[in-house]
């Protein structure tokens, strides 16, 4: 018998709202939500008074930089909502101005700011040089002693500068309960306000370094052979491109990209195979099948083991497969790449270091009606475990997020967001940059599965400014059982290892265990070297065809489709989102999608029929499945020409 989980969804949207999040109502409700949380007074804040200066640093698509400025401002007045809901300004000239604060209103006394931050704008290095005098702002940054009292907030989350008290011991084993969020900076994650982000171990200001809590050993790892480690890089984030705005794609060989993946050649069916499941997997360039065999053939063995050449070159490849893995998201470190199984346990291991450490009783973690199954039941699992609450996200009939919603359900109890960056049974590609910035304002740390976005999208993960994204290697024309999270390097840092084995270690006696730094700690045993050299050149050859060049060709082939798709008698498209990444979901009345997918496949057309491991977001249409075809870059015209074919025929043969 299962045990229900706490799940609190969005409210009913208002009507006409939800077909578009209104960029004016967002914004109040917006500020109604930071009006609930911060009390008016600057010390309980932690922050300088936000004002349109300092939203000048922060412009999050879809949001009207006036509505925007005026939920800042938590000295705007109360929220009226007929403000709100009776027009909706079409410019930025067009929005109000917000109301005065009241005449017996009392300004807080902002003599605790340095003089010399006192009337800069809000940038993470004016934010990052405040000494705080009140914390009430990070409830969680508080912990309780055994009487019940408040303790102190930690030193790492008070002003740069402040020296740890904390005792220096190794990493051990046994770790504390729940202890404070792991801030990086003085107020811990908020909105990138730039996207050139300090070089390792520099403070955001660019003095001094950041305070962190011990957690081992600090030196570089040694791997036995290696005897001058390839230093540390960083790497600058180059701005995020939308995807409404990639150019077109410059033109490239199809006919050469598709003999790159020998498997296109093959019959389905006794037909030429049309592969049209790219959503569940991706078919496998001959680069990334030539190096994993090669790895095989020519340099097979465990890596940071041995002192032998064959073992140098296994660590130098699976080695340099992370930084690739880097480049391609954008990551400032290598460091701050984990390799996993894939998505699936790459959620499950956040849920089991951060969730286990951070979240407890009543506490409130918020998904999406759009999640996969994989970015579900590890929260559900650990919800039960802890008593912590789901919140859910709803999604409007075009199978888009109600970001009016989401703003709702944010609280002074939230503790983690993890959304879907793409869905993978709708291809509804979500705001993630706006989700981001805000749960950073409310001081909430954010997952961004990104299984459906790397195949699709140029991602940089410091211009989104995510604390977690993770993703698949077979996703992304990979081998399969290999996939990578991206952690922020402080979050790393203080979160426990999950599982323990080899290699993870440092020291190891019957009496403690010392553990690796990140991202060794998180890797306990051998893993899939060979899968990693195959994820590496997969990246490359994504890189060698234009990941920007992908992305258009792929819109372009769904405003293709979708069109010729819509004229089949009959036929219900499910996800229409006007921000979309190649899914074409549907299903037609009074035929079984089992049936049409066994007809598809008769025509040497692979696609999937079911949920698509994503049942809450396929009930939300009234439905318990649907056909799903989905494209890749080496799909052409005329297969999706085949398609509708094929679908016409279904039609009239099964017509009275």
């Amino acid at each position: 018998m299962s045990e229900s989980i706490p799940v609190i969804s969005g409210g009913i949207t208002p009507p006409g709202i939800g077909e578009t999040a209104h960029s004016d109502l967002v914004a109040g409700l917006f500020r109604e939500q930071l009006s609930r949380k911060l009390p008016p007074s600057a010390p309980d804040l932690g922050l300088s008074l936000p004002n349109a200066d300092a939203v000048e640093h922060l412009q999050p698509s879809g949001f009207a930089k006036g509505a925007l400025a005026s939920a800042l401002d938590p000295y705007s007045g109360p929220v009226d909502y007929s403000a709100y809901t009776a027009s909706y300004p079409t410019s930025f000239s067009d929005v109000p101005e917000s109301p005065a604060a009241p005449s017996n209103f009392e300004r807080p006394d902002f003599s605790f700011i340095p003089d010399d931050h006192a009337s800069v704008p809000l940038t993470t290095e004016s934010l990052s040089e405040l000494t705080f005098e009140n914390h009430d702002f990070h409830p969680q940054s508080r912990s309780h002693s055994e009487d019940g009292a408040l303790n102190p907030p930690p030193i790492h989350s008070l002003s740069p500068g402040s020296t740890s008290t904390e005792s220096s011991t190794t990493n051990q084993t046994t770790e504390p309960s729940r202890p404070e969020l792991p801030y990086g900076e003085p107020l811990g994650p908020r909105p990138n306000l730039r996207l050139d982000p300090p070089h390792h171990g520099e403070h955001p200001s660019g003095t001094g370094t950041q305070d962190a809590p011990f957690t081992g050993y600090t030196e570089t790892p040694s791997y036995y052979f290696i005897n001058e480690p390839a230093p540390e890089t960083t790497r600058n984030s180059p701005p995020a491109t939308p995807h409404s705005a990639i150019l077109p794609a410059a033109p490239f060989d199809m006919e050469g990209v598709r003999k790159d993946f020998p498997i296109l050649s093959e019959k389905n069916s006794g037909k030429p195979l049309i592969f049209l499941d790219n959503a569940a997997t991706t078919q496998k360039p001959q680069a990334v099948i030539d190096a994993t065999s090669s790895f095989y053939e020519h340099d097979n063995s465990n890596i940071h083991r041995a002192a032998y050449e064959l073992s140098v070159r296994a660590t130098k490849a699976f080695e340099e497969a992370r930084d690739k893995v880097a480049d391609f998201l954008g990551a400032r470190s290598s460091k701050e790449i984990i390799f996993t199984r894939g998505t699936t346990e790459a959620i499950n291991l956040v849920a089991n270091t951060f969730g286990r450490r951070y979240i407890g009783e009543g506490d409130e973690i918020i998904l999406s009606q759009l999640e996969h199954h994989a970015n579900i039941v590890p929260w559900q699992m650990l919800a039960k475990q802890v008593g912590a609450v789901i919140k859910v996200i709803p999604i409007n009939d075009r199978g888009e997020l109600i970001l009016e919603e989401y703003i709702r359900l944010l609280g002074p109890r939230t503790k983690l967001v993890s959304v879907a960056h793409v869905s993978n049974s709708l291809g509804t590609i979500n705001p993630v940059e706006e989700i981001i910035q805000i749960a950073h304002a409310h001081g909430v740390h954010v997952l961004v599965d990104g299984a459906q976005s790397t195949p699709h999208i140029p991602i940089n993960v410091q211009a989104l400014d995510a604390d977690f994204l993770v993703f698949s290697g077979h996703k992304v024309f990979g081998p399969t059982g290999i996939g990578a999270l991206y952690g922020k390097s402080h979050l790393l840092e203080v979160l426990p290892p999950w599982q323990g084995g080899g290699h993870m270690i440092r020291d190891v006696t019957f009496e403690r265990t010392v553990f690796q730094d990140a991202p060794e700690k998180f890797e306990a045993g051998t893993p899939d070297i060979a899968g990693a050299v195959g994820l590496g050149a997969a990246i490359d050859y994504m890189h060698k065809v234009g990941i920007h060049n992908i992305a258009a060709y792929e819109h372009s082939l769904l405003e293709y489709a979708t069109p010729r798709l819509a004229n089949v008698p009959g036929l219900r498209p499910i996800g229409t989102a006007a921000q979309k990444a190649s899914v074409l979901s549907f299903v037609i009345p009074g035929i079984p999608n089992e049936t049409i997918a066994s007809h598809l496949d008769k025509q040497g057309i692979a696609v999937r029929a079911g949920h698509h491991c994503a049942m809450p977001a396929i009930r939300h249409f009234g439905l318990e499945s649907s056909v799903r075809p989905s494209l890749a870059f080496y799909n052409t015209t005329d297969e999706i020409d085949t398609l509708v074919d094929a679908l016409h025929h279904l039609v009239a043969r099964r017509r009275p």
